[in-house]
């Protein structure tokens, strides 16, 4: 059906205006002020914000880890990202050594498939480099659409890649257009520490923090930039929590290296404290890296403001308090790592980004979707409001005040990790490419309406834009 949304506040990452956007056939067709169509369905927007959907890249549903599976799949998962204001998630496909990728490839896709209620996509993980794998990642890219490989520095003996299979994933990305990923920790220095603590008697909670200080993500930072440098490639960090890792990239950006910083709403609103939560509660903290001491946070919100980290995934890897993170109650080494958080990623940045004025409403939606697009390949159909893209569509109202808590919350998992805290604005309704997936705060959408999107290529003029190419 023809959709006319009318009265509201059109931004973009470049642009804020009011006007009318008609919506036909899932895409936005027209943009201007008092518009008619005969027999559209009105949508009234008066008083609300338009922002185009938000574009989660760094998420975990249904994924095994620590002996458990997250709580959270593909269809829970993205219901919590529709309320939350996100309409596009590109997931983590885990490999197996000696196994081809297209294996794991084709086990995410049933893991996805007639549940998700939003597009997705899937970066590919990369866990070894031989001339097997080599031979595969074309294929990956041409037939799969998946342009981005992500290697893990940390998790030695589980997930950790060597030196020599990171740099040779950075030069055949340069070679094939794809985006390198890395979880920048020092695996080999965290297993020394994590033994040392539990050799000692040290297993609560807190240790996990202590035993992934700052220094191991600050080093592993810096190793990847150089390695990406010296292959001429590019690199994107995931989620960095600490000022060790954004002086590591800022420094390698000042050099003119192609790299990219992503953080997470935990990082700029949580702090290492919450480890030290009595009677195990601690435990609903204990992600990696992990928390930080919080005079980081300020760190965190600056590299955004200047454009030294440029986008915010949620890392949304979702496990219940009772049943599984206390599966490490005597020993923090079996905490399963990770926390649910994608479904307030964008109000926790609006709210404590835009409305105490660290960053602006245009880099908001900068940093939650216009720029993860250009970055993923997604870019225009998603990522924008503008006339041929895709109708993915956030009505946000900037003036509700709500407390985040589990008893509201829309995920599978028992606890939020930001229970109690008070946030201005919210997602009314949200629509995925014309059609309605929440709509007035209810839940619309069918399982399996969302698509998987082939992505393009990574390219830097895309990544930057025309200004910004223009000024280098």
């Amino acid at each position: 059906m023809i959709k006319l949304i009318k009265n509201g506040i059109i931004v973009t990452a470049s642009d804020t205006f009011q006007a009318d956007i008609l919506v036909e056939n899932g895409k936005i067709s027209t943009i201007g002020s008092s518009l008619s169509a005969p027999g559209a369905e009105i949508i009234d927007a008066a008083g609300c914000f338009v922002f185009p959907g938000g574009i989660d890249p760094h998420t975990h549903l249904d994924m095994p880890f620590g002996g458990t599976v997250t709580k959270d799949d593909f269809e829970t998962g993205t219901i919590a990202a529709a309320f939350g204001g996100t309409t596009t998630i590109i997931d983590f496909c885990l490999t197996n050594k000696g196994e081809p990728l297209k294996n794991s490839i084709q086990t995410w896709h049933a893991k996805s498939k007639q549940k998700a209620v939003i597009d997705y996509g899937f970066h590919l993980m990369i866990g070894e480099i031989n001339e097997h794998v080599l031979g595969e990642l074309p294929q990956v890219i041409e037939e799969e659409g998946i342009t981005s490989f992500k290697v893990f520095m940390a998790y030695k003996n589980v997930f950790q890649a060597d030196d020599e299979t990171l740099f040779r994933t950075l030069l055949a990305a340069k070679e094939l257009g794809a985006l390198v990923m890395v979880h920048a920790e020092n695996g080999d220095v965290i297993d020394y520490l994590t033994k040392k603590a539990i050799a000692e008697g040290n297993r609560d909670p807190i240790y996990h923090a202590l035993t992934r200080p700052p220094v191991v993500e600050g080093e592993a930072t810096g190793r990847a930039a150089q390695l990406a440098g010296l292959a001429n490639s590019q690199l994107y960090v995931v989620h960095v929590s600490c000022a060790d890792a954004v002086e590591r990239i800022a420094e390698a950006r000042s050099k003119g290296f192609d790299i990219w910083g992503e953080t997470c709403p935990q990082y700029l609103v949580l702090d290492q404290s919450y480890l030290e939560k009595p009677n195990f509660e601690g435990a609903k903290y204990v992600w990696s890296p992990p928390l930080r001491e919080k005079w980081n946070q300020d760190v965190l919100w600056n590299a955004l403001k200047n454009g030294q980290l440029q986008t915010l995934g949620s890392d949304q890897c979702s496990f219940d308090f009772k049943g599984q993170k206390d599966l490490g109650r005597n020993d923090f080494t079996k905490i399963p790592n990770g926390g649910p958080t994608i479904e307030d990623r964008i109000s926790i940045l609006f709210s404590e980004g835009v409305k105490k004025g660290r960053i602006t409403l245009n880099q908001f939606v900068d940093i939650t979707s216009t720029r993860v697009a250009k970055l993923f390949g997604l870019f225009p159909k998603k990522g924008t409001i503008a006339i041929g893209t895709d109708a993915d569509i956030v009505i946000f109202d900037p003036n509700v005040v709500r407390t985040i808590s589990a008893e509201s919350h829309h995920m599978a998992v028992d606890y939020n990790a930001f229970e109690g805290m008070k946030v201005y604005g919210e997602p009314v309704s949200v629509l995925s490419k014309g059609e309605f997936v929440i709509r007035n705060k209810q839940f619309v959408g069918t399982p399996g309406s969302g698509q998987y999107l082939k992505r393009a290529k990574y390219s830097l003029h895309t990544a930057l834009g025309q200004t910004e190419m223009q000024s280098i």
